[in-house]
């Protein structure tokens, strides 16, 4: 019997490529809207050279996460994710405004384009090189034990 106490949990898949116009708009894909709600957060990455996406409620939970944290560490890592995070709402084109702090950060360009990335519990937003650099370069090694272990 299931736990109905349980709630599902969202899975972001796909890859979408889009152009960012001269004002830091982007289309963003009508599936993830979707799934992420009326509105959601956009913030920096703490671990890749992009931007991350997240649901509402998942982000408060991570606030509550960090907030709890403790130690110098915590503290840069909230200072880092806090100051860069903004909650925005697309138009009603499906369009959203990445703020410049963000769209800096990121490296985004209006001439390279851009890749939204269903990445599982997250969704990304890369400038379209930096996407295809790391999405090409081979598997390391560690990463086809991990895929063994999966068995994938």
């Amino acid at each position: 019997m299931e736990d109905a106490a349980v709630s599902p949990v969202l899975v972001f898949t796909g890859t979408y490529n889009h152009n960012m116009d001269s004002k830091g708009r982007i289309n963003f894909p009508v599936k993830l809207r979707e799934q992420l709600g009326s509105s959601f957060v956009i913030s920096r990455s703490l671990t890749q050279h992009c931007l991350s996406v997240h649901p509402v409620d998942n982000w408060r939970a991570l606030e509550r996460q960090l907030l709890s944290a403790k130690g110098p560490r915590a503290e840069m890592m909230a200072r880092r994710l806090f100051s860069s995070a903004s909650e925005v709402t697309p138009d009603q084109q499906g369009r959203i405004l990445i703020p410049a702090a963000l769209r800096k950060f990121a490296d985004l360009d209006t001439a390279d384009g851009i890749v939204i990335a269903g990445v599982g519990r997250k969704v990304e937003i890369w400038r379209a090189s930096e996407w295809e650099k790391l999405y090409l370069t081979p598997e390391e090694e560690e990463d086809k034990e991990l895929l063994n272990d999966f068995c994938l």
